[in-house]
């Protein structure tokens, strides 16, 4: 697994817990990174990629919410919120990270972290928001 990939799942635990917990995910990533809870310190993209979400947090719900074809964001699971989010800020905000690679990590991690029907979720609504990327930002 590439560093790139740890950090993601890094960010999508420090998503889902904060979510969990109600807490402002980008002050978790901070008190996170200060004290970190593990043997391995959070990896800096992770804090980015945190940061950068919390920072779009309502662009980034549109967007999921507008192109998601009748499921709101309280009916997702609460994991596939979180690599939903990553995605889109990858594919809307983040220029080193191609479309297709943020959608196919994205899956990657449905497939690892979620349901059976996860990942196909996953991968039809991240591929609409690659689609209208031009139209959103």
């Amino acid at each position: 697994m590439s560093a790139r990939t740890k950090a993601r799942k890094r960010a999508i635990d420090l998503l889902f817990e904060a979510e969990s917990r109600e807490l402002n995910a980008g002050e978790l990533a901070q008190e996170r990174a200060e004290r970190p809870v593990t043997p391995a310190p959070l990896n800096p993209y992770t804090i980015t990629a945190v940061r950068g979400i919390v920072a779009h947090w309502s662009d980034i719900n549109d967007a999921l919410t507008t192109y998601s074809q009748g499921w709101s964001l309280a009916r997702m699971p609460d994991v596939d919120r979180a690599i939903l989010r990553l995605g889109a800020w990858e594919i809307l905000y983040c220029d080193d990270v191609p479309d297709e690679v943020a959608v196919s990590e994205a899956v990657a991690l449905a497939t690892q972290l979620s349901t059976d029907e996860s990942p196909r979720f996953i991968n039809g609504l991240l591929a609409r928001i690659v689609e209208v990327k031009p139209t959103l930002v």
